[in-house]
C-alpha cells in the first residue's frame, strides 16, 4: 500500500499549490470513521466540510450511486433525466410554495447562478449588491465579490460589482446599505467559514422586512447550513422566514458534487432560455445521490437525531473546565469551539495525533461538522480525549513562542 508520505511527495509534485500540502492522507472511510494511507483510524467530526451527512459508505448512498453510473451517467442539459426532475420536486416539496431550481455543482456555482437571477429580475436602476462583512460565498469571481473576507478577496480585485458590506447581524447597519438601488443582500443564517457565527434572532426575518420594503431580493446563502445540518432541513425554517433566493450544496450530495439555486415567486421563472446553464448541472449520478440523503434523513429520522445529538455535543463542550477552552456555539451538529487564544492549529494538530479531525477554520476557532449519523458513545469518546488535546495544544504553542 502507498505510505501517507509517498502520496503527500506525489501531491506536491502533480497539483498547484493553493492547498498547501495537506497533513493526512485518506483511503477508507466507514460511517464515521475514515483511515489513512497509513492504515490509523479517525473519528471524523468535520465531514468533507459539512458534506458527508450519512457518513462514509453508507449503503442507500453506494446503492444509489452505483445503479444509476450503471444505467445513465450523463446526459447534459440537452436532453431530460428523470433523477433530475424528481429531485427538484423533492426540494420544492421541501421549501415549500411557489419554488423551482437551477442544478449546478458546487456551492461557488449555485450563488453564481442566484446572482445571475436577481440581476435579471431586478430593474435597470438596480446596480447594487449587500453582503456579510466575513461572509462566504465562494471562490469564483461574483462569488468572491460578495465575500467579505478580506485575505481571499482583496488579491483578486477590483471586481464589476458595486457591494456594500455590512457587519453579520447588525440591522441599523444593513438598514442603511439597504435602498432602492440595492438588488439583492446575500447572507447566511450562521456564517460558516467565519466560525460557525450566528446572526442574532430576528436578523432574518429583518433582511426580509427591510427587502419587502425596497424591492430588494433576499438571498440566503445555505451552503453549509441547509440538509439537516442545524436538525432542521433548512436553518432558515427556525424562524419561519422565506428567502427570494435559496442556494444549496454540500450535504446535499452525501459526497457527491451538486449544487441548487431555489427561486421563489417572480424569481422562480426570472431565467430566460439561454439565461443561464451548466453541462453537469443536474448530472444522473450526483442526482440519484442527494434522492438518497434525503430518503435518508427522513427513514432513518436523521433531523431529530441531529437536533438531539447536537444539544448532546453542547452540553458535554458546555462542561469541558479548560484554560485554553472559552466556550461554543452554534446550532445542530454545526459547532465551534471558541478558543482563549490563537491556538486552533495546534488543537486540530493534536487533534489528529490522538485520532479526531477537527477544523481549524479560524486563528481562534475550531469547526465541527461531523456526520449526521454521529452517536453518542462517540461524541462521548471525543469529549472524553477533548481536554488531553488542549494540554497537547497549550504545550505545543507555549513551545512555540519559546523558541
Amino acid at each position: 500500500m502507498t505510505s501517507g508520505a509517498d502520496l503527500r511527495e506525489r501531491f506536491a509534485a502533480a497539483l498547484m499549490p493553493n492547498y498547501g500540502v495537506p497533513p493526512l492522507a485518506l483511503t477508507l472511510g466507514r460511517g464515521c470513521e475514515v483511515y489513512d494511507a497509513d492504515g490509523r483510524q479517525y473519528l471524523d467530526l468535520i465531514a468533507g466540510i459539512a458534506v458527508s451527512t450519512l457518513g462514509h459508505g453508507h449503503p442507500a448512498l453506494v446503492k444509489a450511486v452505483a445503479h444509476q453510473a450503471a444505467t445513465l451517467a450523463h446526459t447534459s442539459n440537452l436532453f431530460v433525466n428523470e433523477r433530475a426532475v424528481q429531485l427538484a420536486e423533492r426540494l420544492v416539496g421541501l421549501v415549500g410554495g411557489d419554488a423551482k431550481v437551477f442544478f449546478a455543482n458546487s456551492g461557488t456555482e449555485a450563488n453564481e447562478a442566484a446572482l445571475k437571477l436577481v440581476k435579471r429580475a431586478a430593474g435597470p436602476d438596480r446596480r447594487t449588491f449587500v453582503a456579510a462583512t466575513a461572509g462566504f460565498h465562494g471562490r469564483t469571481f461574483g462569488a468572491l465579490a460578495l465575500t467579505g473576507k478580506e485575505s481571499i478577496r482583496e488579491p483578486f480585485g477590483p471586481y464589476g460589482m458595486d457591494v456594500r458590506f455590512v457587519p453579520h447581524g447588525d440591522i441599523d447597519a444593513l438598514t442603511e446599505a439597504v435602498d432602492e438601488t440595492c438588488v439583492a443582500v446575500f447572507t447566511e443564517p450562521t456564517q460558516g467559514e467565519a466560525g460557525v457565527v450566528p446572526a442574532p434572532e430576528g436578523y432574518l426575518a429583518a433582511v426580509r422586512s427591510l427587502c419587502d420594503e425596497t424591492g430588494a431580493a433576499f438571498v440566503l446563502d445555505e451552503i453549509q447550513s441547509g440538509i439537516g445540518r442545524t436538525g432542521r432541513w433548512f436553518a432558515h425554517q427556525a424562524e419561519d422566514v422565506r428567502p427570494d433566493v435559496l442556494t444549496l450544496a454540500k450535504g446535499l450530495g452525501g459526497g457527491l458534487p451538486i449544487g441548487a439555486c431555489v427561486g421563489f415567486g417572480r424569481y422562480a421563472d426570472a431565467f430566460g432560455k439561454g439565461d443561464h446553464g451548466s453541462t453537469f448541472g443536474g448530472n444522473p449520478v450526483a442526482c440519484a445521490a442527494s434522492l438518497a440523503v434525503l430518503d435518508t434523513i427522513e427513514s432513518e429520522g436523521l433531523l431529530a437525531h441531529t437536533a438531539v445529538m447536537g444539544d448532546l455535543l453542547a452540553e458535554q463542550l458546555d462542561a469541558v473546565d479548560h484554560p485554553l477552552l472559552a466556550g461554543q456555539r452554534g446550532s445542530g451538529l454545526w459547532r465551534a469551539l471558541v478558543l482563549t487564544g490563537p491556538h486552533a492549529a495546534h488543537v486540530q494538530e493534536q487533534a489528529a495525533a490522538r485520532g479526531f479531525l477537527v477544523n481549524a477554520v479560524a486563528p481562534g476557532t475550531i469547526r465541527l461538522a461531523p456526520p449526521l449519523v454521529i452517536t453518542p458513545e462517540q461524541i462521548g469518546v471525543f469529549i472524553e480525549a477533548l481536554p488531553t488535546v488542549l494540554d497537547a495544544a497549550e504545550a505545543a504553542a507555549t513551545k512555540e513562542n519559546q523558541s
